[in-house]
């Protein structure tokens, strides 16, 4: 059976059903599921009936799966590396308390793009909802495509070519992660494009979010000053919309082509278990690699701040 999409915005976004992700997909399908991904942005996949083995499985189709960081300061929930934890339960399976943990994971409620702090960029990310809390707690989403597409063209011109520097850290110090300006400063940074070009697609996309903090080449009031004119920009209500979840979705979005963000809920009270795969740009899938793990010893080694749970 073919793919049946339900566009969620004119450009943007879609909910996709016609087909069992459980099960294993022919080459056919398997292309179309991915054309279908560059085509909107978002996918969002009902009700799927996926396990932890199925989620990472149905994953490959979109390419090489990072591993989440390793660490000794926190016991993962999962045996499978491949899981990202995005929830806010422990691995004893109560809610979470720490409060560095807990400022930590509000950074993932800043309109931000996964791992864009990584010199090797994710392109996708698959999340998928195992316990949802009773009310709120769901994700936005903006396309950052459409828009670059409405930009004025003065805007255009002035960006073209500009690169910003990315870190995870200040966007945690944007949450209220206790750190100073310097100690951002001390940890690892990387450059990325300010507008990014897919070949998926053919078009281009604003590359911005939270993790972004300075323009090269700009001092930095007024490098901070353009990011936040351009994600204000992006994040107009034409370009987005809202995923309410229930157990058993699964949202996938191109980093490359979108911004999102955790809405609030009651998360000293409400569990979220979500459990997210990462896929990353452009490499094969045999890559035997752990550049989140050399990131998170790389930026612990920069300054004495304790170390949070690792960064959904």
């Amino acid at each position: 059976m073919a793919l049946q999409v339900q566009p969620i915005l004119p450009r943007f976004g879609a909910e996709v059903s016609g087909v069992d992700i459980t099960r294993p997909l022919d080459a056919a399908t398997r292309r179309e599921i991915v054309d279908t991904m560059d085509r909107w942005g978002v996918c969002v996949y009902r009700n799927t009936g996926l396990d932890d083995e199925g989620h990472i499985a149905f994953s490959r189709i979109f390419g090489h799966l990072e591993l989440a960081p390793a660490a000794k300061t926190y016991v993962p929930r999962f045996k499978h590396r491949e899981l990202f934890d995005a929830g806010n339960i422990t691995a004893a399976g109560e809610i979470i308390s720490d409060p560095n943990a807990i400022l930590h994971k509000k950074g993932d409620r800043l309109w931000h793009t996964d791992s864009s702090f990584m010199e090797k960029r994710t392109s996708y990310s698959l999340l998928l909802a195992h316990e949802v809390p009773p009310v709120a707690g769901e994700t936005f989403f903006a396309d950052t495509r459409s828009a670059y597409d409405d930009l004025p063209q003065a805007t255009k011109d002035r960006i073209d070519g500009l690169e910003l520097e990315h870190s995870l850290w200040h966007s945690r110090r944007l949450a209220g992660f206790p750190l100073t300006e310097e100690e951002v400063d001390a940890r690892p940074k990387v450059r990325q494009p300010l507008v990014m070009p897919q070949s998926s697609s053919g078009r281009r996309a604003l590359y911005v979010a939270a993790h972004a903090c300075d323009v090269v080449g700009m001092e930095r009031a007024e490098g901070r000053k353009l990011i936040a004119e351009l994600i204000e920009w992006a994040t107009q209500p034409q370009y987005v919309f809202s995923v309410k979840w229930n157990v058993g979705d699964l949202v996938i979005w191109d980093n490359l082509a979108s911004m999102h963000r955790g809405g609030e809920f009651d998360s000293a009270n409400h569990r979220r278990d979500m459990r997210r795969t990462t896929v990353r740009e452009g490499s094969p899938p045999d890559v035997a690699d752990d550049p989140f793990t050399d990131y998170f010893r790389a930026s612990l080694g920069a300054t004495a701040v304790p170390a949070p749970a690792p960064a959904a």
